[in-house]
């Protein structure tokens, strides 16, 4: 099936050079880094026929956590393959940093796909000491890094405030508490204005 999808999708996807593939988002239930290599190396020819430079970010055993064990055994065949990291700050904390400054020592290239600054349900309360000192882990390798989740679901990993109906022209009055953080920490890395407002969504 991924195969098929595969062949369905990136047709569509080829002109243009801005497309990143994931092609597996956390591998879970004991599945092993043998059974997501073999499984990567079946579905990344197929991709590389109609974007043959394209990114393609390769996911980790255990929910995309240990980039340790894939920095043993990388993809060799392809150029232009990433694995995927996934961290909740509340609950991912010295052990999985860990594991990221291994991937790095052995010079497996991470992008971290997912995370959030509460635990591992996307629930729970919010730690931003721990948040802080993975973005200051990431940005000090230059690792790339998306948050999840750009939603107004009543859970503390929402970026928006559930209460909120808006579709667009989004403020900062209407930013939870993730995504008041994401914003000053996005501002405090030059990447973002003081009066932040989400832009309007482009026309099709």
């Amino acid at each position: 099936l991924a195969i098929q999808f595969f062949k369905n999708v990136c047709p569509a996807l080829k002109k243009y050079d801005n497309v990143i593939y994931e092609i597996c988002n956390e591998p879970n239930g004991g599945t092993s880094w043998t059974t997501i290599k073999q499984y990567a190396l079946e579905i990344i020819p197929v991709i590389r026929e109609y974007a043959p430079e394209a990114v393609i970010i390769v996911g980790t055993p255990t929910w995309s956590q240990d980039v340790d064990i894939a920095a043993k055994d990388p993809i060799t065949e392809y150029d232009n393959i990433m694995y995927a990291l996934h961290f909740y700050a509340a609950t991912h904390k010295d052990s999985l940093r860990d594991k990221c400054k291994t991937a790095v020592a052995k010079g497996l290239p991470l992008f971290v796909t997912e995370y959030g600054i509460c635990d591992a349900s996307g629930n729970g309360a919010i730690d931003e000491a721990q948040a802080n000192r993975w973005i200051e882990l990431l940005d000090g390798y230059g690792i790339s890094h998306a948050m999840w989740n750009l939603s107004n679901k009543a859970e503390t990993s929402a970026m928006i405030k559930s209460g909120c109906a808006k579709t667009s022209n989004l403020t900062a009055n209407d930013l939870s508490a993730a995504g008041t953080w994401f914003v000053n920490m996005m501002k405090n890395a030059g990447l973002g204005s003081e009066d932040w407002v989400m832009p309007e969504p482009e026309e099709n």
